[in-house]
C-alpha cells in the first residue's frame, strides 16, 4: 500500500463531561429513546470557558470530517479513526493511514436509530428483529451488530459484503462528534494495522502522528478491548468477535439462547478468508516485542498454582532457550490473578516472578480489569524496551472470553501449562 504524504498532526484535549447526555433508562422497554438523541449544541450545559474550548474542538473536528478527512477519537472501548461512512474516497483514507489491508472491513458508528436505519437497503429499511433485545439491552455501548447494507453504504466499507457492521457507542464524545458531523462515522482502532489498539491518545500519536490531522484527547478508554460484534443474521447467531458485551448477557436474551461463539464453537474457513466483520483473517494486536501467553491446562486451578507454575514455566524457558542475566532484562512478564504479592503495579503488591526483567506489570484481579489494562500493559513493555513479553492467561469466561481473544491474536507462541 502506498505510504501517504506526511502531515501535521494536532492533538487536543476535550473534556467529556462538557457532552452530559441525558441518562438511559436501565431496561428500556422501547427504542424510542434512541430515535431522537439531543445534539450536543443543545444540551445546555454551564457555559463556562471551559466548555466552549470543548465545542470549538469538536466543531473543528466535524469540520475536518465534513471536508472528507479523517479524526481520531475515544470511544469507550479503544480509540477509533473516523471517517464518513457515505464517502468512499474519505474512507480510503482510513486504510492509508492504518496502512489496513482493503478486504478487512470497518464498522460504522451511529447516534440515533435512525441513523442506523438510513443504512439499511430502501426495500427492507427496518432493524431485523433478532437484535430488538440486545440493543434495548446494550444500546448505547460495546455492541456490534451485522445489518443488511444499503447502497448508500461504499463497499469499500463492507470489504465487498452485503452486510454491514453497525454499532451506536456510548462514549460521550464519539456520540457528541457524529452527532455534530451529522452522519455515520467508520471507525476501525486509531493504530497501525496489527498494532495493539490504542486506549490513550498518546497510544494514537505513536502509531500515527503525521499521518491524521487531528487526534480528540478525551483521556483514557472504559472498557480497554473493542466491542462485540453479534451477527444474528446467521442461524443459529454467533459472536464473531468477543468484546465488551459479554457472551453470557447476550445469551440471556430472547433470540439469542443458542448464540454460539466464532473459533469457541465453530469455525468458518470460507468467512475467514472473506471476513465480514474485522479481526477474523489477520493477525492483531501485536506489539514489536514476541508475545508468549501461558494458559493453563486446568483453568479452574488458576487461583491457586497459576503464580507458581508461571513462575516454573518462565525459569524453563529461560534456561531452554539460554537466556543470559543481560538478555532477561529484556523480558516483560504481565500478570493476572488473585492471589497475594509483594511486588507490581497500578500500586499493588504482588509477588515478583522473576528478578532482573525490564518490568513486571499486574493488570487486575478480575477480567473487566485485566482487559482495561492489556493493550496500555503491552504497550507499555515494549516502550521500556521489552523484546520478549511473557503473559499469564484468564480463564475464558465473561469479559475473560475477549481477554484471551486478543492474547491469543497477539502471540506468537501459546505454552500450556499442565
Amino acid at each position: 500500500m502506498e505510504e501517504p504524504p506526511a502531515i501535521d498532526t494536532e492533538c487536543l484535549s476535550i473534556d467529556p463531561q462538557s457532552f452530559p447526555w441525558p441518562a438511559q433508562p436501565a431496561e428500556p422497554t422501547t427504542h424510542d429513546h434512541l430515535y431522537e438523541p439531543a445534539s450536543p449544541l443543545v444540551l445546555n450545559p454551564p457555559p463556562t470557558p471551559s466548555y466552549q474550548a470543548d465545542l470549538t474542538t469538536l466543531q473543528h473536528a466535524a469540520d475536518i470530517l465534513r471536508s472528507n478527512n479523517v479524526v481520531a477519537f475515544p470511544t469507550e472501548t479503544v480509540y477509533g479513526l473516523g471517517a464518513n461512512a457515505l464517502n468512499a474516497d474519505a474512507v480510503a483514507k482510513i486504510f492509508r493511514a492504518k496502512g489496513r489491508p482493503s478486504d478487512n472491513p470497518l464498522i460504522v458508528h451511529v447516534s440515533s436509530l435512525k441513523m442506523l436505519e438510513s443504512l439499511l437497503p430502501l426495500s427492507s429499511p427496518h432493524i431485523p428483529s433478532v437484535y430488538t433485545a440486545a440493543i434495548a439491552r446494550t444500546w448505547p455501548g460495546p455492541l456490534t451488530i451485522l445489518v443488511p447494507r444499503g447502497p448508500q453504504v461504499p463497499l469499500a466499507v463492507t470489504g465487498g459484503h452485503d452486510t454491514v457492521a453497525v454499532r451506536f457507542p456510548s462514549h460521550p464524545i464519539a456520540r457528541a462528534l457524529i452527532e455534530a458531523c451529522g452522519f455515520p462515522l467508520a471507525a476501525p482502532s486509531a493504530n497501525t494495522s496489527g498494532r495493539p489498539s490504542p486506549t490513550l491518545a498518546s497510544h494514537v500519536l505513536a502509531d500515527l502522528a503525521g499521518r491524521v490531522p487531528l487526534i480528540l484527547d478525551g483521556g483514557p478508554c472504559g472498557y480497554g478491548v473493542e466491542s462485540t460484534v453479534l451477527d444474528g443474521l446467521a442461524t443459529p447467531p454467533a459472536i464473531l468477535r468477543p468484546g465488551g458485551i459479554t457472551v453470557e448477557e447476550l445469551k440471556s436474551l430472547p433470540g439469542l439462547e443458542k448464540l454460539r461463539v466464532y473459533r469457541r464453537d465453530f469455525v468458518d474457513k470460507d468467512m475467514e478468508a472473506a471476513p465480514t466483520t474485522p479481526g477474523m483473517k489477520y493477525r492483531h494486536y501485536t506489539p514489536e516485542a514476541e508475545v508468549i501467553l501461558f494458559e493453563l491446562a486446568e483453568q479452574a486451578s488458576l487461583l491457586d498454582t497459576g503464580t507458581a507454575k508461571l513462575r516454573n514455566a518462565v525459569n524453563e524457558f529461560t534456561r531452554t532457550h539460554l537466556i543470559s542475566s543481560e538478555d532477561k532484562s529484556k523480558i516483560g512478564i504481565m500478570r493476572t490473578g488473585l492471589r497475594p504479592c509483594t511486588q507490581g503495579d497500578n500500586s499493588e503488591k504482588r509477588e515478583a516472578i522473576s528478578s532482573g526483567v525490564v518490568m513486571e506489570l499486574y493488570l487486575g484481579e478480575t477480567a473487566d480489569k485485566v482487559a482495561r489494562e492489556l493493550f496500555k500493559g503491552l504497550r507499555t513493555l515494549e516502550e521500556r524496551g521489552a523484546q520478549l513479553i511473557l503473559v499469564e492467561g484468564v480463564t475464558e469466561e465473561r469479559e475473560g472470553l475477549a481477554v484471551m481473544n486478543r492474547l491469543r491474536k497477539a502471540a506468537s507462541r501459546v505454552i500450556t501449562i499442565s
